[in-house]
């Protein structure tokens, strides 16, 4: 049986905290921590969502707008999985809008630069 593989897309605001910290650099060094085998934050030059009231953009004058980011993570489909429940709770209780998804995908090559 071959291993399936996905990749866990999570969109949310770049100013969304959890306590004092920043949602998603929680969110990546979590994963770190679970052993997911890679994270990839994007940060978003314009968007919207369910609970926006305005499409947002980035100038380079406003470098500290509240902006889209969307947080990327491929590994085993059960561990995703495994990993979405356990930071379940933790998005939901913020209060802010966010979307999470899981999608099957076909690895191509996965390789190890050189340290």
């Amino acid at each position: 049986m071959e291993t399936e593989y996905s990749v866990l897309k999570i969109f949310m605001s770049n100013t969304d905290k959890s306590g004092l910290d920043l949602l998603y650099e929680k969110i990546v060094k979590e994963a770190q921590n679970q052993g997911i085998s890679g994270v990839t934050v994007f940060r978003g030059i314009m968007g919207y969502g369910l609970s926006s009231t305005r499409i947002v953009n980035s100038k380079f004058w406003e470098i500290s707008e509240k902006l889209p980011v969307i947080i990327e993570m491929t590994d085993k489909t059960e561990k995703l999985n495994d990993f979405y429940h356990s930071m379940e709770e933790k998005l939901k209780s913020t209060g802010k809008g966010c979307l999470v998804y899981i999608q099957p995908i076909n690895i191509l090559l996965h390789q190890s630069g050189k340290k």
